[in-house]
């Protein structure tokens, strides 16, 4: 059962907490992670991009000279795909990227994430985030205090307005609420920060 150790905000250790070996001691499935992946960024795609094709080039209607005696090749049409402005063979049309995989395998690709996390030493706890006020200083202070540089992933028991508002500022920090943790940001920001309210609910949602 790995074990971690709890800081509070100006960065001193508190006490040490126990982690769940199904969650965060789990084998890291890097198949499952990168299944996951694929799909986040393919259901981000808007899929709008779109070319004509022969029957959507306007003009081109009449045929630009005779079929033979000019001494030039022989065409039907300005608008045909090897002319300059004419349509485009195969082109991109609107469609939707978007695909599914199993809960079971999301849940497999979570656990590998958070997993790879502990084992690189990349996992903070903390013993609770809260602000009074949102403040993006303060926040930068906390980060500071916990020796954090880089891109940092701030995760709360709950959704939080104050610690995302004072995050959201600072270059490569992110917040999100427990029930919204996902493989692309476990991977894309190099330390993870969870209050230990965060661990908990993931711990009981992913166990």
């Amino acid at each position: 059962m790995p074990k971690v150790a709890v800081y509070n905000i100006e960065g001193q250790q508190v006490g040490e907490m126990e982690l769940a070996d199904t969650v965060f001691g789990a084998e890291v499935n890097a198949a499952a992670i990168k299944q996951v992946v694929d799909m986040q960024l393919a259901n981000r795609r808007r899929g709008t991009a779109s070319t004509k094709g022969r029957g959507e080039v306007s003009g081109g209607g009449r045929k630009p000279w005779r079929q033979k005696g000019t001494g030039r090749a022989r065409h039907g049409s300005i608008r045909s795909p090897l002319w300059r402005g004419g349509a485009v063979i195969f082109g991109p049309k609107p469609r939707d990227y978007s695909f599914t995989v199993p809960k079971k395998l999301k849940r497999t690709a979570l656990r590998s994430a958070l997993s790879a996390k502990v084992a690189a030493g990349d996992l903070i706890v903390l013993e609770g985030l809260e602000f009074d006020v949102p403040r993006t200083r303060r926040m930068v202070e906390i980060l500071r205090n916990l020796q954090i540089t880089g891109k940092a992933l701030v995760v709360t028991g709950q959704p939080d307005v104050k610690v995302a508002k004072s995050a959201r500022n600072i270059p490569g920090v992110k917040s999100l609420p427990a029930n919204s943790l996902n493989v692309y940001d476990l991977l894309l920001h190099e330390r993870l920060v969870m209050t230990k309210d965060a661990v908990a609910k993931v711990e009981e949602v992913l166990g």
